[in-house]
């Protein structure tokens, strides 16, 4: 049976239920103390005159009215639990609608369920938050498949150039060839290592254990010192003790990406890094600021996307593969993190990692 016909007999049932204890109280409280025999009034005695009811005579008039009634209230309910039944489930057939058009593929369409906030409305906006979120989610993979595609394209269309060119001119200087074929080579690496990254950080396939973030930052500012110091670049990393539970390898990975990306994208000379860590009641904080020109917050807004870079950087003899603050991003929602960019008004981005703090530490 249908779940509309179901609550129909439902209503049927308590509808009819009712009315036969209803009758039965009639019965009860009131016929039982009829008498059984027939009693003459005294005329002088009472306004009325007459022979007083008998229950027997009663029971032959109550009886079929009660029949008609028990059986007008089943009809009753019938029609009316038929008709109460399909106003109730009326949203269910629109939320049912709405999921077999996302089964096929149409995930644009939103149920909107008018009304009252009750248990069909709450479940109405939630299936829509979910359609939301996955045509969101599905628009992002497919943007990303597309942008990967196209930067992995790009060096396999130049290392075939290459190669065509050694064969069809044998004279040509190999050595230039040979250079230029590794550098190319090295950059379709990197793109698929970073791809790879990715892809481990959103599946949250790695082990959890107690990392120092303020350890972490150390390491990753005494490692890109040398860049630093090429490019004019004042590293300053400071701040205090920051245990977290996360990857130690992925949260260097993020460490280094915000680092080299604060000094790529800085002022030609003279410029500077502040890496800084601190510690809140229940998360820890890592900040990377940098000097640099004037963002706006729409453009911030767009540099977490893959393959989104800005369009003014320090030369740094290699171009990236525009997936540093993605994998930020990424690593950071494994860790059930926020990452927050904002713009420095004197120039510059702050870019600040807020990570859970271990259970026992968060307790102090």
């Amino acid at each position: 049976m249908s779940v509309r016909l179901k609550l129909t007999l439902s209503y049927a049932g308590f509808l009819m239920v009712a009315g036969a204890l209803l009758l039965a109280a009639v019965w009860v409280f009131l016929l039982r103390y009829v008498p059984e025999r027939a009693m003459l009034i005294n005329p002088d005695d009472k306004p009325t005159n007459g022979v007083f009811p008998v229950r027997s005579s009663l029971l032959d008039v109550f009886a079929p009215r009660a029949a008609a009634v028990l059986a007008f209230l089943l009809v009753f309910g019938l029609g009316g639990g038929w008709i109460l039944a399909g106003r109730m489930l009326a949203p269910l057939t629109r939320i049912t609608d709405a999921t077999r058009m996302a089964t096929n593929g149409s995930l644009s369409h939103r149920i909107r369920l008018p009304g009252r906030k009750d248990e069909f409305r709450e479940l109405a906006d939630a299936f829509d938050t979910m359609l939301e979120r996955l045509e969101a989610h599905v628009a992002e993979q497919q943007r990303f498949a597309a942008n990967a595609s196209h930067e992995l394209r790009t060096p396999l269309a130049i290392s075939k150039a290459l190669l065509d060119v050694a064969r069809t001119d044998p004279n040509h200087d190999t050595g230039e060839l040979v250079d230029r074929l590794h550098a190319v080579n090295a950059r379709a690496i990197d793109l698929t290592e970073a791809l790879l990254l990715l892809s481990r950080a959103n599946q949250r396939s790695f082990t959890r254990e107690q990392v120092d973030l303020s350890l972490i930052a150390e390491e990753a500012t005494e490692t890109l010192l040398p860049l630093a110091e090429k490019h004019g670049v004042t590293l300053e990393s400071n701040g205090d003790i920051a245990p977290t539970i996360g990857s130690q390898a992925l949260l260097l990975q993020l460490t280094t990406n915000l680092v080299q990306n604060a000094i790529v994208h800085n002022l030609p000379e003279h410029g500077t890094v502040w890496v800084h860590t601190s510690v809140r009641p229940k998360t820890v904080v890592l900040t990377v600021e940098n000097t640099g020109r004037q963002l706006t917050p729409q453009l911030v807004s767009t540099l977490t996307e893959p393959f989104q870079r800005d369009t003014e950087r320090i030369h740094t003899g290699q171009t990236g593969v525009g997936l540093g603050l993605a994998i930020v991003k990424t690593i950071t929602q494994a860790h059930d993190g926020t990452l927050t960019l904002t713009p420095r008004s004197a120039g510059g981005i702050r870019i600040t990692v807020e990570l859970p703090a271990p259970s026992p530490y968060a307790d102090r």
